[in-house]
């Protein structure tokens, strides 16, 4: 099984157990500016090809929790948007 499928199959139930407005401010949610100049320089350093191993597994880890939160804003925006209906 892929990793997004595992990763929708826990954050589908994660998703229900919020109410309205943790919903809302879950999908509110920006990744600090300091947070973002940083992902900003590795990604850079990814396209020059220009990693050590430490800078490599940061931003690996970077783009797993990035993908998490996406994955979790879509799901509670989809659970807010079900229950207003």
């Amino acid at each position: 099984m892929s990793d997004a499928l595992v990763l929708d199959g826990l954050l589908g139930p994660l998703s229900r157990c919020l109410d309205a407005e943790s919903a809302r401010r879950v999908i509110a949610f920006r990744v600090d500016a300091g947070v973002q100049r940083n992902v900003d320089a590795l990604a850079e350093g990814a396209n020059d090809g220009l990693f050590s191993e430490e800078e490599r597994a940061e931003y690996e880890a970077l783009i797993n929790a990035t993908d998490f939160i996406s994955i979790l804003k879509l799901k509670v925006s989809y659970q807010l948007d079900e229950n207003s209906i």
